[in-house]
């Protein structure tokens, strides 16, 4: 069976080196880039990385771009995102279950690193992806444009070694891509034609706290899951605001 590494990047000249290193155990490495502007094209370059380039619309529609520019090339692709890195035990462990009748995917955990810390709890471990996948069996659902979906045609699968994550390297990263999530997740209910009600902005962020540090255990990383906790119901707080915002927007 042959194994493709995919690595979708943009701007990623901070990562793309460690990650194409990590992942030089797969017989094809392929950084699918949507037109950086910084280093990244060159550095997957140097680092003997196949650079191919797709204008990006969503991750869901990218992701099904690069299995469809393998396909009939390899058997099974790998999608490593450029924060993540493959440890030697998880690439011998993907290695032996690509072999296995039966399976369109294969899903895998992922440490995630946080400001630098380890995080277990909160819902961040096992954290799973199904990013390995069975090249014509399996895709990403168009309609889920962030936190894809996989639509496999047989069973997924699950790997014991995880990813390791460096996810949100500082507290600026972490609110900006939360910015963009929550006004993702804002447009999604207002498509759906649901209506904030008062309650929702004192509700919904306790719920989420409570989920995060007391439901998914986030008191086990201490004050840095307690912080983790808040930040997160302040996003579920932005995510009714913005809510609020479209329905205001559209009766005007």
């Amino acid at each position: 069976m042959r194994l493709a590494a995919i690595i979708l990047t943009y701007n990623e000249e901070a990562h793309i080196t460690a990650c194409v290193e990590s992942v030089r155990f797969a017989d094809t490495v392929i950084v699918f880039d949507s037109f950086s502007t910084d280093h990244t094209v060159k550095l997957a370059q140097a680092a003997g990385a196949t650079v191919m380039q797709n204008r990006f619309e969503d991750y869901a529609r990218q992701r099904n771009a690069a299995l469809q520019a393998v396909t009939g090339q390899v058997d099974w692709v790998l999608f490593v995102d450029a924060d993540e890195r493959v440890t030697p035990e998880l690439a011998q462990e993907a290695r032996q279950k690509i072999d296995l009748a039966g399976y369109s995917g294969w899903r895998i955990p992922r440490e995630n690193y946080m400001f630098g810390h380890r995080t277990r709890g909160g819902g961040w471990f096992p954290d799973y992806q199904t990013r390995l996948l069975k090249v014509g069996e399996a895709h990403f659902d168009p309609e889920r444009r962030v936190h894809e979906v996989t639509v496999l045609k047989q069973a997924c699968g699950t790997l014991d070694h995880p990813f390791i994550h460096y996810n949100y390297q500082d507290v600026a990263q972490f609110h900006k891509k939360q910015r963009a999530y929550s006004a993702y997740d804002a447009q999604i209910l207002f498509e759906q034609g649901i209506r904030p009600k008062p309650q929702n902005y004192v509700l919904q962020p306790l719920r989420q706290f409570w989920w995060r540090f007391v439901t998914l255990k986030g008191y086990i990383d201490g004050l840095h899951g307690l912080h983790m906790g808040l930040l997160m119901a302040r996003y579920e707080l932005r995510k009714y605001r913005l809510l609020r915002g479209l329905w205001q927007k559209k009766v005007t």
